[in-house]
This record gives C-alpha cells, structure tokens and sequence, in this order.
C-alpha cells in the first residue's frame, strides 16, 4: 500500500468520526437546552440512528454494493449530509429538526460501512493494516470533542451547541468531496446464480445459527445489553452538563482513548480468560459504570464520574468486539457477513431501538424531581440501565455453556 493511499484512508476515518462524534455526543445537551425538548422528544431523535441501522443494510446491499463505486456514494452521501447538516443548524423547533436529523442519520449509517469497503478493497493484509488506518476514526471523534470543550467552549457557553451542525456540516462537506479521490472501489463483479437474496441481504441468512443455543442466548443478551448502552449516548452528556463537571463533551474523550487501549489488551484477556468471562467483565463494566455515575457528583466525587467515563473501553470492547470475534467462529465462511449483519441489526438497530424509548420513558417518569434536585433525577435515572445490565450479566452467567472460540480475528 502506497503512502499516497495510506494518507487517503486515514484522512477519510478521521473526517468519517470526526463528524459523528462533532454533534452526536452533546446532542442530548442540545436538544434539552436549544429546543427545549421532552424526554419522549429526546428518544425519538436518538431513535433516528438505530433507524438507520436497520435502513443502512437496503442501501448498501441492493444498490452500493452492485451499481455504483463504494467511494462515489459516499462522496454524495456526505454532500447531502451537509446540507441536511446546515438545516439542523437552521432547526428552531423540535418538529422542524426531526425530518431532518431522520434522514441524515439513514444517509449517514450506510457510510460506515462505506469507509470499510473502500479500505479493505486497498488492503493487501486487512487483519495486520486495518487496525492502523482505523484508529484515526477514534483519533477523528476525541479532536471534535476536544474541540467543542477546550477550542470552541460551546459545551460551556449557553445555545452555542448549534455550532456543532455547522462544524459537522463542514466537515461533511469536505469529505464528500475529498470521496471522489479515494481509490476507486467498483462494484463486486458476481454471476448471475450468485445474486444475493433479500434474506442475505439483510442478514437473515444467519437466523439459522440461532438453532445454537449458546448463539442463541448471546443473540438475546446482545439485543438486552444494548437498552442500558443507549441510556449512555442519549444521557451522559446532559447529565455531566447539568450536574456542573467542566468541559464534559472533552472529559467524554476519555472512553475513547480508553476503547483504544483495552482493544490492544482485549487479545491478551480473550486467550487467558476465554470468551465467556471476558463478555462477563464487558456487562459487569456497564452495570459499574452506572452505579459510578448514579452516586459520583462534580465535587469531591468527581473522581467517580471519570472513572465511569474511562470504562467505556471495557463496556465496549469486551462486549462487542467479543461479540464480533464470537459471531465470526461461529457463523463459518459461508455465513460470516450474514451474522455479523443480523448481530448489527440486532444491537444497533434493535436493541438500541428499545434502549432509546425506555431511556425516555425513565426520563419522564423522574422529570418531576428534576426541578427540585437536579441530582436525585440523574441519581434515579440510572440506576435503571445498571439494574438492567446487572440482570443480563446474570442471564448470560447462568444459561450460556463456557466453549473455546477460535478465531483468526483474535
């Protein structure tokens, strides 16, 4: 692989995170503050990326995938984005951002897996390179948080989180042109007998392994785990805002960076302790972390909050890359993308679906404290996705059967 081709690469993950990560994690901050929204409001606009996760298959399976070059989708995907990026920023209500940040986020989960066809597509040897060129994506998401807390200070500067579409929006419109200078990623030429079916296409090919009673519980566990993950992402920024921790959008950083050093001990911990005692210690981390933010305060307890923020790596990590090297060992070649898709569509798209409207009904359901304790409201909201994710620890614990798993992933 040429430098020129490294570079490209590289600059195309660092702008693919650095736009999500530019708006996505003080979106809950914004929507409380800028629109005024209701918790219900909240959920459905968080609910907009499981959406499209579940549209994002139908876009690359019946159309990237067999008619056009993956880098020139992207490349319209993301000019689209930015001008649906600039009309969020516009947005003064609730009704009028919703259709917008709904069909950016359609538009915008198909791209992730874009960026990795057109890398893989370059890669002479995807298991040893990729990790390389990845990892600016992480490097993409810390700098826009770091940037909106230390640079720009709009996550401390009250109605300044709608600069965050315009940054987005810009970065989403030097990628989309930057695309159409990426190395050329025609479609896969396949014969006729080989079309893909709708049921590959969207995974469902896979369903049979859920005859596997022990994929079938991790199936299960996996959609469960992901309703406490969304309480994170729609949560944790407003609560470290309203509780008065200083740059929380740069503070939040932390779990990123953290993601990147548990990934390089997860293949240490995967062969020493196997597969089941690592996704254990993943769902273990989501219950601490709650407790860690339900009892910790930006005062004397701050130390709490950080640690909290820092055990996203383990959260995330042991749980759903596990979960990938898992599905990988069990799925066989000829399933392998079919899993990995319907454990997407399952986390992603379902899961999270649900996490959302439960995170919004917990969310309505303590608003009344909020006005009177700012810090009982936060206190109680989460503590549910901590019980949540103590009680499917318990379930994996108890029905999934310990198995070696082998995978030339690890």
């Amino acid at each position: 692989m040429s430098t020129s081709v490294r570079f490209k690469l590289s600059f195309m993950m660092f702008l693919e995170f650095f736009i999500w990560g530019a708006w996505f994690v003080t979106l809950g901050t914004f929507l409380i503050q800028n629109l005024k929204a209701s918790q219900f409001e909240i959920a459905n606009v968080f609910s907009t990326q499981s959406l499209g996760a579940i549209i994002a298959p139908f876009i690359i399976g019946m159309i990237a995938d067999r008619y056009f070059n993956a880098e020139r989708i992207l490349g319209i995907l993301h000019l689209v984005g930015a001008f649906l990026m600039y009309q969020m920023y516009n947005a003064a209500d609730i009704t009028v951002f919703y259709p917008y940040v709904l069909t950016y986020m359609i538009l915008y989960m198909p791209t992730l897996s874009l960026v990795n066809s057109v890398s893989f597509r370059q890669l002479s040897n995807p298991e040893k390179q990729f990790s390389g060129i990845r990892i600016f994506g992480t490097i993409g998401w810390i700098v826009a948080g770091l940037s909106i807390s230390y640079l720009f200070k709009w996550d401390s500067t009250e109605g300044a989180l709608k600069n965050t579409f315009l940054m987005a929006g810009v970065a989403s419109f030097v990628l989309g042109l930057f695309s159409f200078v990426l190395p050329k990623t025609p479609p896969v030429k396949i014969s006729a007998d080989e079309k893909p079916s709708f049921a590959s296409i969207i995974g469902l090919d896979a369903v049979k392994l859920l005859k596997d009673r022990n994929f079938l519980i991790f199936f299960i566990s996996s959609i469960l785990i992901c309703i406490p993950l969304a309480f994170y992402y729609q949560n944790a920024n407003p609560f470290l805002a309203e509780i008065g921790l200083s740059n929380p959008t740069g503070k939040m950083t932390i779990g990123q960076m953290s993601e990147v050093g548990f990934l390089l001990l997860l293949p240490l911990f995967f062969s020493k302790f196997g597969f089941k005692k690592t996704i254990l210690v993943g769902m273990l981390a989501w219950a601490l972390r709650y407790l860690l933010f339900a009892y910790g305060n930006a005062g004397d307890l701050s130390f709490m909050l950080i640690i909290g923020i820092a055990l996203h790596g383990i959260c995330y990590d042991f749980f759903f890359v596990s979960g990938q090297i898992y599905t990988d060992s069990k799925a066989g070649v000829k399933y392998k993308s079919a899993a990995q898709g319907l454990i997407t569509l399952a986390t992603y798209g379902v899961g999270q679906l649900i996490g959302f409207w439960v995170a919004g009904f917990v969310g309505e359901k303590y608003q009344h404290l909020k006005t009177a304790d700012v810090s009982a409201f936060w206190q109680q909201t989460w503590i549910v996705p901590a019980g949540i994710a103590f009680v499917v620890m318990i379930i994996f614990l108890l029905l999934f059967k310990d198995e070696k798993v082998e995978s030339k992933t690890v």
